[in-house]
């Protein structure tokens, strides 16, 4: 895939994911949100809590699981730190780690509290 198609790709499919969330009580508060620390693709809210996801695009849902890195998850956390020091509840809101993955054909499988300390 060219540059060029691999970013329409991900965003078609972090778009399908903040749907499926949608569709499922959530309300999504950010999309691609950034800090110093990085970015975070979707960030939803439900039942007064946070949900920071992780989009993972690829031609299998297998292929999209592998695709996250330690690095990633480190990135992952300092930049949702971040977004909860200005929450009302600050470190201590309600929030979890969310990978969603997509599949070539438009699959989505959801991973809730994926991603841990």
């Amino acid at each position: 895939m060219t540059g060029a198609v691999s970013y329409h790709s991900g965003i078609a499919a972090e778009a399908a994911v903040a749907r499926f969330y949608e569709q499922h009580g959530h309300v999504i508060a950010a999309r691609r949100w950034r800090s110093a620390a990085g970015e975070i693709d979707l960030i939803a809210r439900k039942n007064g809590g946070v949900v920071f996801i992780e989009v993972k695009k690829s031609r299998s849902l297998d292929h999209a699981a592998s695709a996250l890195s330690n690095r990633q998850i480190a990135r992952i956390y300092s930049s949702a730190a971040i977004f909860l020091d200005g929450e009302p509840r600050g470190q201590d809101s309600d929030a979890r780690f969310d990978v969603a993955l997509v599949d070539g054909r438009g699959g989505i499988s959801i991973i809730e509290n994926a991603i841990s300390a």
